[in-house]
């Protein structure tokens, strides 16, 4: 029998572990974290209100079934006396906990006056106020992005180092560096430095082959140290020479949407779009599935695989904050290192302006220059609006003024990316249905041509029937093959004609990409405490100039039009696709050369497109008789 001591201990414990779930579900059924002022107190307060309500309402309704379910009439009264409890009990309680958050916002908002007005920054997870800075911040990224690569490299290795190696097409890359194809990362590049040394034709001058040796080995690395690249290799092996078998997998994204969009000249401002950095993860989650699915054609299932893939989930979302965050802050640096010279008087504001409009100038010369600008443009603008209005109006009227502005930008950018978002699919499905109805067509003709030959069949003799059999087997198999071309033929007139309207969502969901990362971007920038606060106003009407610069040349720009011609997109399309198959081989172009090549396709596919209507024309034109 257990002592009375041991008795009271585990009765403390269990009550403990009881009061500490109580809590929890308390914490999450209402607000009760330290609210930064009045405006926040009142958003909280209401939130508790509101949930104590609809969970009373939701305990009236739900405690009487679930007692019924479980003892009849019985449990049917001892829920509805629990629920008519609940039902006023939580009302009250949310009641009291949304007067007590009103209360706390309002004394705390004092504190955030004066610390707002000291440019300090509230920490939304540990709820106080700090002193935001910029360099700091970066260096506390790098840290992190090192803690979740060596997270993944020890979740990855533990979880290889169980399994039996998967199947590739090709494992010759792996045999190269002495790994399993289940080797991580680090693996493989630990592996590659090592054998490197053993090849390297420094250390091994009497090996006429160390030279390709060691290329081969570099080869090897190159593909399998990029997880697009060695997706590629497991599924299709190696390239031939003309890497006509480089699937979609090679695909990188960044550079895919670079060229497409024309971003080179603009991306210190705004990074790596959001479009590209969402294609490049949903890759790399198609790229899982397909080694999954790999895996279990081998291996039987393991019970845990739910558990990996959810965990996979949960570190590919850290992995994607991490790297917006270092988006905005790598973007605040770049703009802090552009206004440099203006804000420690090295040049005038007349020469800062007159080099901003320069720029623009620059980047307005690109297809999609114009759009760039009025949208980096007009979010720096009101970002330094709002910024300076706070610190010199009074009451801070200008800058709530500017923040009006921003909101209903924001606004107009969601229905924006909503309506422009109908408009894609409607245009999708109707080139969807536009290909099946010839499909059908076609296939209609078909099952009338084979009903036909069948009566036309009973006339005829045996051998006859033969005979005509043979003799029209290679008719039908080309004719079949002009049919399967013509439809392909109609599938991409269709697809070319959605695309303006695909191009116009893109572009709704880029502008706003571009405002959301510029506002964080600025914040970061006129916070900055590594700094005065004379020195922060100074940013803040540093980049105001470059907002109006930027804007004012878009808006008078060609390129601020999402109207492009066909064969334009089609250009950049070809050429993007084929840069990020180059680099999928250890190649890359320069900016320049591929510029060069996109007017290189818009040439060669107007030359092709004037033949094709010479010869439409030429054909359809009746020869005259000879006078």
């Amino acid at each position: 029998p257990s002592s009375p001591d041991k008795e009271s201990d585990e009765a403390r414990v269990k009550m403990e572990e009881e009061m500490k779930e109580a809590g929890d579900v308390f914490n999450q059924l209402f607000s009760t974290r330290r609210p930064r002022d009045a405006s926040a107190g009142l958003s909280s307060g209401l939130k508790s209100i509101a949930k104590g309500a609809v969970a009373g309402a939701v305990s009236l309704v739900g405690q009487p079934i679930a007692g019924a379910k479980d003892d009849g009439l019985r449990g049917f009264l001892g829920g509805l006396a629990t629920g008519v409890a609940s039902a006023v009990a939580l009302p009250a309680t949310g009641l009291c906990v949304g007067i007590y958050q009103m209360g706390r916002g309002v004394v705390n908002t004092g504190e955030a006056m004066k610390c707002s007005h000291m440019g300090m920054q509230w920490d939304v997870d540990n709820r106080e106020w700090v002193f935001y800075r910029l360099n700091e911040d970066w260096d506390n990224i790098i840290a992190a992005e090192a803690e979740l690569k060596a997270k993944k490299g020890e979740q990855s290795s533990s979880t290889n180092s169980n399994k039996p190696e998967k199947a590739v097409k090709d494992r010759a890359y792996y045999d190269l560096l002495s790994v399993s194809t289940n080797a991580t990362a680090g693996e493989i590049k630990k592996a590659y430095y090592k054998e490197a040394r053993k090849v390297h034709p420094d250390k091994c001058p009497d090996d006429p082959e160390s030279a390709s040796k060691f290329q081969e080995l570099g080869a090897a690395y190159q593909t399998l140290s990029n997880e697009q690249s060695r997706a590629a290799y497991d599924k299709c092996g190696k390239p031939d020479s003309k890497g006509s078998n480089i699937g979609a997998d090679a695909i990188d994204p960044y550079v895919f949407f670079a060229v497409m969009f024309g971003s080179h000249l603009v991306e210190p401002y705004i990074g790596e779009l959001w479009i590209a950095s969402t294609a490049d993860t949903v890759m790399k989650d198609a790229n899982l599935v397909h080694m999954a699915q790999m895996e279990e054609m081998e291996v039987d299932a393991d019970p845990t695989k739910d558990v990996s893939e959810m965990a996979s989930r949960a570190n590919s979302s850290e992995e994607s904050k991490l790297k917006q965050r270092k988006r905005e802050v790598k973007c605040g640096m770049n703009l802090r290192d552009k206004i440099e010279t203006y804000i420690n008087g090295s040049i005038t504001k007349e020469e800062f302006t007159e080099n901003c409009r320069k720029e623009a100038e620059e980047i307005g010369k690109g297809t999609f220059g114009g759009l760039y600008l009025t949208a980096i443009g007009y979010a720096l603008e009101i970002e330094a609006d709002e910024f300076i209005g706070f610190q010199t109006s009074f009451m801070g009227i200008d800058g709530h003024t500017a923040k009006v502005r921003k909101k209903t930008n924001a606004i107009s950018n969601n229905v924006h990316v909503v309506n422009t978002g109908i408009k894609a699919f409607r245009a999708g499905r109707q080139a969807y249905k536009d290909v099946e109805s010839v499909a059908q067509l076609e296939k209609d003709s078909d099952s009338k041509d084979e009903t036909k030959k069948g009566i036309e069949a009973k006339d005829a003799n045996d051998s006859d029937v033969t005979e005509k059999t043979e003799e029209e087997l290679k008719k039908e198999l080309e004719g079949k093959k002009k049919r399967d071309e013509a439809q392909a033929l109609i599938a991409a007139e269709k697809l070319e004609e959605s695309l303006p309207v695909i191009i116009e969502l893109a572009w709704a969901i880029n502008n706003r990409d571009i405002s959301k990362t510029l506002k964080h971007t600025c914040n970061k920038l006129f916070t900055d405490a590594n700094v005065e606060m004379k020195v922060r106003y100074e940013r803040a009407e540093a980049v105001r100039i470059i907002g109006k610069q930027f804007y004012e040349v878009g808006k008078d720009s060609e390129s601020n039009t999402t109207t492009v011609e066909t064969g334009d997109i089609k250009a950049r399309a070809e050429v993007a696709v084929m840069r990020t198959m180059a680099k999928a081989q250890g190649q890359d172009m320069s900016e320049d050369d591929t510029e060069v090549m996109i007017n290189q396709a818009k040439t060669m596919a107007a030359a092709q497109k004037a033949a094709t209507a010479a010869a439409a024309a030429s054909a359809a034109t009746p020869l005259q008789p000879p006078s």
